[in-house]
């Protein structure tokens, strides 16, 4: 297999920047706010109560950045935020245009290294609406740089198509990911999977990359890892599990759960794995959503994951309460929010306290 040669500039990595796990602590949360339509055809005037929902349980813990288009958009988006009881003192925005709301896609992927003088920086991968599945794109593909220069902090550009929804952090040098979205030829088709992986060490600050295979069925991303499998301490995961053997999802659920068994952490131990049920199938307009709990987002003082009106969301709220018993875990309903094929997790991106 041939070499791959990184430039000689250090890389993050090399400069001791590591992309920290999610259930550590935070400075803020990034949103961008949702505007278009064509992602929630018909539907998008009833997401915002539920999203708004969403800001205040994270502002009551911690900052929350929003990107708008305009001064039009902020105005619109104090008063969903007003009305839903939101704390505005702790919400901040930018003029930052944007395609579309999925920042946990678009937005910056912050690094930080505690004993550096700069104690944080952002890398912008490319970005392509998983694999020019929806163009345009451009404005969400610099939304990192302009962040990046809001705070004056250094950018790096690796060059390559990611996205945040695609890889999961424990914190301690592991990095999960699906072959079904990196390998995508959609994504980066000039790289095989070594080469990805250098990526990952060298811009992640990771040492290890573990791979599950599949995606659920209706997830427009190829197959995201924060639909299947979370990181809710260094060892342990929740990864979902289709209870019902004739859906469409068992087999490919139970195929990254037998693969999960497998794996080791590099301290040599094995995954803690909890299993988390699948909701039942939700179909809007024909179309099969990607509906599931592990899309929920870890902030500093809650935890919101997306339910569906289903017989399994009060089972799924009493697991995921059972690994944060510091966080309170709160529910909201994501139905209407799903039709954009993404929930919380989805729509947002941490900025991690140094």
């Amino acid at each position: 297999m041939a070499s791959f040669q990184f430039p000689d500039t250090p890389t993050p990595k090399e400069s001791g920047y590591f992309f920290p796990a999610e259930f550590a602590p935070h400075t803020a949360t990034w949103l961008s706010w949702p505007h278009k339509e064509a992602s929630w055809p018909g539907k998008i005037e009833s997401i915002y109560p539920n999203y708004s929902q969403f800001i205040k349980e994270v502002a009551a813990g911690e900052n929350v950045c929003i990107n708008v288009i305009n001064e039009a958009m902020k105005a619109f988006a104090i008063k969903c935020l007003r009305e839903a009881g939101a704390d505005l003192g702790k919400i901040q925005f930018f003029i930052h245009p944007t395609n579309d709301a999925w920042c946990r896609d678009h937005g910056p992927a912050f690094l930080i290294n505690p004993n550096a003088e700069i104690k944080k920086v952002i890398v912008d991968w490319g970005y392509n609406a998983w694999g020019n599945k929806y163009p345009p794109y451009d404005l969400d593909d610099v939304i990192p740089t302009l962040i990046g220069k809001h705070y004056n902090i250094p950018v790096y550009n690796p060059g390559i198509v990611m996205e945040g929804g695609s890889v999961e952090f424990n914190g301690q040098g592991t990095l999960l990911t699906s072959t079904a979205c990196l390998l995508n030829e959609n994504r980066n088709p000039h790289l095989n999977r070594q080469q990805i992986e250098e990526y990952l060490y060298n811009y992640y600050g990771v040492e290890q990359v573990l791979w599950v295979d599949e995606g659920i069925v209706g997830d427009d991303t190829d197959g995201h890892i924060d639909d299947t499998v979370r990181f809710v301490n260094a060892n342990t995961v929740l990864t979902v599990i289709e209870e019902n053997k004739q859906d469409e999802n068992y087999e490919l659920l139970q195929h990254n759960l037998r693969q999960l068994k497998s794996m080791r952490l590099l301290n040599g131990q094995q995954l803690n794995i909890v299993e988390l049920p699948m909701p039942n199938a939700v179909v809007y307009d024909g179309q099969r959503l990607p509906a599931s709990y592990a899309n929920f987002y870890i902030a500093n003082a809650a935890v919101i994951v997306p339910t569906f009106r289903c017989v399994n969301d009060d089972k799924a709220l009493q697991i995921i309460q059972q690994h944060f018993p510091d966080r309170k875990v709160v529910g909201i309903d994501s139905t209407d929010i799903i039709w954009g094929l993404g929930s919380f997790h989805c729509l947002s991106q941490q900025e991690p306290a140094v």
